[in-house]
């Protein structure tokens, strides 16, 4: 079946910029950047006599700033994702999460390098994949619903201790409509491993503990893991669970990236399975890729309990759909009954 090339419409009032992205973007044969507009306004012009699959949008422009922008688009278009380039500061992370609070699909990181080749081959890596799934999001879902199985235990086997969470695209969202569900006498520890560049999962650790009410914050090297607490690994190191004296601490690394991820999910699941074992509770929500497949086969051998987040309300459903087809799933749900789920296997 021949596929029709995904076009591409690019927002940024940085001439630099567009033809960075636009390089990176053709280096798929599949991808084409059929516009590209320096701000909002111009946009929602180009946007009334052409059509794209797809709008890649910077965060901060003159006229017509991205948030304006967005809100724009998601009430004349609400079909088309839209993913939010934005710089890597404290201020841009503020705004990518209140785009993605808007209904932007995904972020990624503007590029850094002061190398062009280094830079395009940056944004292909970040970008050209995102592009891919949130272009496959678009199209209908096939009508053969496939019966995916899971694996019969209702009941954990023994009492969850902790729970371990992984998220990617749709992620930030996901996790808040999650975790300000759980109720108050859920109090088993909380970390998270979630895709995004640094800078980024403090302002999301601030989001969280805002909606949640909970005590929050991105994970610190050698702190204990405390009850009623929620942990979020930091962009850039991979966040594991480990042993001293007789107390549960994080341990941060710089390892090799997993899946092209640093956090991954992976290492979090895996150390999780060889610290707690069958009390495990662990989730799986929306993500493009399969990172944290290798961790969940380790959770599902010592009896652990898998939760993978269902296709209809991910944004993508890669990661918890990998799961979901290997079998490791215990249940496979919408988003919206995750957290009642999660505080009944705590109360059992």
């Amino acid at each position: 079946m021949s596929h029709s090339i995904i076009k591409v419409l690019l927002v940024d009032d940085s001439a630099v910029i567009r033809g960075l992205m636009t390089q990176a973007i053709n280096l798929d044969a599949g991808i084409k950047v059929v516009g590209s507009a320096m701000h909002g306004q111009t946009a929602l012009t180009w946007l009334k006599n052409n059509q794209a699959d797809v709008i890649v949008l910077d965060v901060e422009m003159p006229v017509m700033d991205g948030i304006t922008c967005l809100k724009q688009l998601k009430q004349d278009y609400p079909d088309i994702p839209v993913i939010m380039a934005s710089s890597l500061t404290r201020a841009g992370a503020e705004v990518t999460l209140q785009a993605l609070d808007l209904g932007a699909a995904g972020c990624i990181p503007k590029p850094i390098a002061t190398n062009a080749a280094e830079a395009i081959a940056q944004v292909a890596q970040d970008l050209i994949p995102l592009i891919k799934a949130l272009a496959g999001v678009a199209k209908p879902v096939s009508s053969s619903h496939t019966v995916l199985r899971t694996k019969a235990a209702v009941h954990p086997a023994k009492t969850p201790m902790i729970l371990v969470v992984g998220s990617s695209t749709g992620g930030p969202n996901a996790l808040k409509t999650m975790l300000s569900a759980i109720p108050k006498n859920f109090t088993i520890p909380i970390l998270i491993a979630q895709h995004m560049p640094p800078v980024f999962t403090r302002t999301l650790a601030e989001h969280i503990e805002r909606e949640t009410k909970r005590p929050t914050a991105e994970a610190v090297d050698g702190a204990q893991i405390e009850r009623g607490h929620i942990y979020i690994a930091p962009g850039d190191y991979h966040m594991v669970i480990d042993k001293q004296n007789d107390r549960m601490v994080i341990r941060l690394n710089q390892n090799a990236p997993e899946h092209f991820c640093r956090p991954s999910v992976n290492p979090l699941y895996a150390s999780a399975a060889q610290w707690y074992g069958s009390s495990v509770l662990a989730v799986m929500l929306t993500g493009m890729g399969d990172d944290g497949i290798e961790g969940a086969k380790s959770i599902s051998e010592r009896k652990g309990y898998i939760i993978a987040q269902d296709e209809q309300s991910s944004v993508v459903w890669g990661m918890p759909g990998a799961i979901a087809n290997a079998g490791l799933a215990n249940q496979i749900l919408p988003l919206r009954n995750i957290a009642p789920e999660l505080a009944r296997l705590c109360s059992l």
